[in-house]
């Protein structure tokens, strides 16, 4: 009997010692609320200071947990059910009842296992200010090579934040950048200086082309479909699945844009260019070139874009056009792949 005897007296000694902290805590926690009105000002900036990683991770964690009610199905089994299972840094744990595996919101996402979290809100108010790597490295206090990382992690899943259609009226045009392979450590191909141009006039392989598709709602759909001139095959590929199958489809002359519509049968009206013609009606492709030229003015401050890395910088664009994404807590959902959370 000795044995759980002294076993009751163990736990109940330990929560009468976890009693006592609560307490002691609670009475300082109220002596340092009736002092803060004696608090010099510098005395109210060093605390606001060390509380800050505390307010963050309690941001974040409201943001990610008050993201969706329902709980997130299982990452492993893809099992929806699951139930509550403790906390794990400060989120909501799940325990999935198919294969017993422990998870949070943040599991099987491009967030998983990344940390600083108390920093990522901050973060990602820099990236709604479009605002360089090294810069936000500085603003978030974080090292150049952390804000290049968490960059293209919070872009993984929210560039994925498209329109499903396009209905209406519907302009494509195609965007061309020259190729980059910067931040490669092996080129294929010579190296060109910063502001390089191709070694030839004109489109070429030299050249990213990416295809912008919007309606005159404003919904916009893009696709990097590889080097040079857009195909038939790329516009099959990419743009038939987004288009209304009774949309009016407005191009420039392009050969590829009529012999697509025609196997696609799809209404199509194209204004000539070359001969200098640019609205007829409701018939031009205005729309579509402002958006592509609030691009190229956008990327300029990068100074250089992987090609790579296009698609990212594509979704993170559609983003911030319109200010469809207008807080730090909404692009984190994003990030999440929660886009209509």
């Amino acid at each position: 009997m000795k044995g759980p005897l002294l076993a009751d007296c163990g736990r109940s000694a330990r929560l009468s010692v976890l009693g006592c902290c609560l307490l002691s805590n609670h009475r300082v926690l109220l002596g340092v609320l009736r002092q803060l009105n004696t608090l010099t000002r510098r005395q109210h900036a060093h605390l606001v200071h060390a509380l800050r990683p505390s307010l963050g991770l309690d941001r974040v964690c409201e943001a990610i947990d008050g993201a969706a009610c329902l709980p997130p199905p299982c990452p492993a089994c893809k099992s929806e059910r699951s139930y509550r299972h403790g906390h794990s840094h400060g989120l909501q744990r799940y325990r999935c009842r198919a294969c017993g595996k422990t998870f949070t919101r943040l599991s099987g996402t491009p967030l998983s296992r990344l940390r600083q979290r108390d920093k990522w809100l901050d973060y990602l108010g820099q990236m709604l200010e479009a605002k360089s790597v090294r810069r936000s490295a500085r603003q978030v206090d974080v090292h150049r090579n952390t804000s290049f990382r968490w960059r293209h992690r919070f872009l993984e899943l929210a560039r994925h934040d498209r329109p499903a259609r396009l209905a209406g009226i519907a302009e494509a045009d195609e965007l061309f950048l020259l190729e980059s392979q910067k931040g490669s450590r092996r080129l294929n191909r010579p190296a060109r200086r910063r502001g390089g141009v191709a070694a030839t006039r004109g489109v070429s392989h030299e050249h990213d082309c990416i295809l912008v598709a919007r309606d005159r709602a404003g919904q916009t759909v893009d696709a990097v479909t590889g080097r040079g001139a857009v195909t038939k095959g790329q516009l099959h590929r990419h743009l038939l699945p987004v288009l209304e199958p009774h949309v009016l489809l407005v191009t420039d002359g392009h050969r590829a844009y009529r012999s697509f519509a025609r196997e696609a049968g799809i209404s199509h009206q194209y204004v000539n260019l070359r001969l200098g013609e640019r609205v007829r009606g409701a018939v031009h492709v205005q729309n579509v070139n402002a958006y592509q030229r609030r691009f190229r003015q956008w990327l300029a401050r990068f100074h250089g874009v992987a090609s790579r890395y296009l698609p990212n910088y594509l979704g993170w664009r559609w983003a911030l056009d319109g200010e469809r994404i207008a807080s730090p807590e909404r692009f984190l959902r994003a990030a999440m792949g929660l886009v209509h959370a």
